[in-house]
């Protein structure tokens, strides 16, 4: 059986898929800063934070990393609005991306941070500094470091994991991808051509990243 493939059909739809991949682009950012971020603040709680916070931190990041990313984004857009919490498409996929991010991020970094030697806190705590400078000062640039290849990838399977985000008509790339199709019914060509785009975004992510960490993180420090 021949296939007769007309991939001009999907492309003459660019406009749809640069939305698509400037939303895919723009939720990635988002959350990877803010999500980053959040990751940071726990890891810090379970290493050196209040012992009262510990448990509340350490429940949180087992919920997010043991359940779906299609149910935590299920729940903020269609279970929120039961308790009176209304949320936009795009604001539903930013926060539970920033949310899932951050529980992979927290374990992430707390597990540089935990490679610190003692004697280099101490040798801080020596000179003055507070518990927080040494965390910021000392502790985490070498932390960062140390797992910035793991934070990457873990923000590039978030940035493929927004696909699903289109399940609630957010109009990211997967979105504009299945509403092509469903206008010329090139599902095969459609497809193809939104797989190479993630491809090229990843490696594109990653070398951005990477870059990124090494000129304006990292610099000539050696972990």
């Amino acid at each position: 059986m021949a296939i007769e493939l007309d991939f001009a059909a999907v492309l003459t739809e660019w406009p749809l898929l640069v939305k698509g991949v400037a939303w895919t682009l723009g939720l990635t950012a988002v959350s990877a800063v803010l999500g980053v971020l959040l990751g940071i603040g726990c890891a810090w709680v379970r290493t050196q934070g209040p012992s009262w916070s510990r448990p509340g931190v350490a429940a949180y990041v087992e919920l997010i990393r043991n359940t779906p990313f299609i149910v935590q984004l299920f729940f903020i857009f269609f279970g929120l609005p039961a308790m009176g919490v209304r949320l936009s498409p795009e604001w539903s996929s930013v926060i539970a991306m920033v949310i899932n991010l951050g529980a992979y991020s927290a374990e992430i970094v707390r597990a540089g941070i935990q490679t610190t030697p003692a004697g280099q806190i101490e040798a801080a705590m020596s000179l003055a500094l507070s518990r927080m400078q040494t965390f910021i000062h000392v502790v985490l640039p070498p932390a960062l470091q140390r797992v910035w290849p793991a934070l990457v990838s873990q923000i590039i399977i978030v940035m493929l994991g927004s696909a699903v985000c289109g399940q609630i008509s957010t109009e990211e790339l997967s979105f504009a991808a299945n509403l092509i199709q469903s206008r010329n019914f090139r599902a095969f060509e459609a497809f193809i051509v939104a797989t190479a785009i993630y491809l090229l975004l990843s490696i594109a992510t990653r070398a951005t990243l990477n870059w990124f960490g090494q000129r304006f993180l990292f610099g000539g420090r050696r972990g």
